[in-house]
């Protein structure tokens, strides 16, 4: 099974035999392929119901789930190595108590969020006037799912703010690739950012 780049990102991060979260798992590609190739232990909560039955055909353990009308707490502290979100995070209503509970529930976070902060996004709106259409920002304003954009000086700003500590960071383009000038200057170039951290408040439960 080869995975969708942004998704062999994160699987790199992830230690073999694990436990996984994954918030919004679509239809449990990643969680499939950590299952088979580094036995980690995995669960996904989604909100669609053909992606919902499409993971469970892959044997995948999967909740039928809205993350935004449905609490988390009833997953106890630390009951996770790993709790994933991609492209997610800014579609739901509170990204930051998201976050929170992301690394309450889990001992990292491994999350993937599009930059709002990219050249491209900026020379829409400073030479158009217009909020931004891109690959991964698709929708019109009116319609979109994606209700709280930011840019990767936005996330690090919170991160700091909370005490959150990045273990890691990737930013890469809409073709999940990778450059060392995009490393350089993240916040202009990078049009997917890729995280995994934790809360440096917390000692991890092992």
């Amino acid at each position: 099974m080869e995975l969708r780049p942004d998704l062999a990102i994160i699987a790199d991060w992830i230690r073999p035999g694990s436990r996984v979260l994954d918030l919004g798992c679509g239809d449990g590609t990643l969680l499939s392929y950590l299952q088979k190739k580094l036995n980690v232990v995995g669960y996904g909560l989604d909100i669609d119901p053909a992606n919902v039955c499409a993971a469970l055909k892959t044997g995948v353990n999967v909740i039928q789930m809205d993350l935004d009308r449905e609490s988390l707490e009833f997953f106890e502290t630390a009951s996770f190595d790993y709790v994933v979100m991609s492209q997610a995070l800014q579609a739901v209503r509170y990204p930051d108590y998201m976050l929170a509970e992301m690394l309450r529930i889990g001992n990292e976070g491994i999350l993937t969020f599009p930059n709002f902060g990219h050249w491209r996004c900026r020379w829409q709106l400073s030479l158009k006037g217009r909020m931004p259409v891109s690959d991964h920002l698709s929708a019109e304003w009116y319609n979109t799912a994606n209700i709280h954009l930011c840019t990767v000086t936005d996330f690090e700003t919170l991160c700091q703010e909370r005490g959150y500590e990045i273990l890691g960071r990737r930013v890469v383009d809409k073709y999940h690739r990778n450059s060392w000038f995009m490393q350089l200057a993240p916040n202009l170039l990078g049009e997917i950012a890729l995280y995994s951290l934790r809360d440096s408040r917390r000692s991890p439960i092992i």
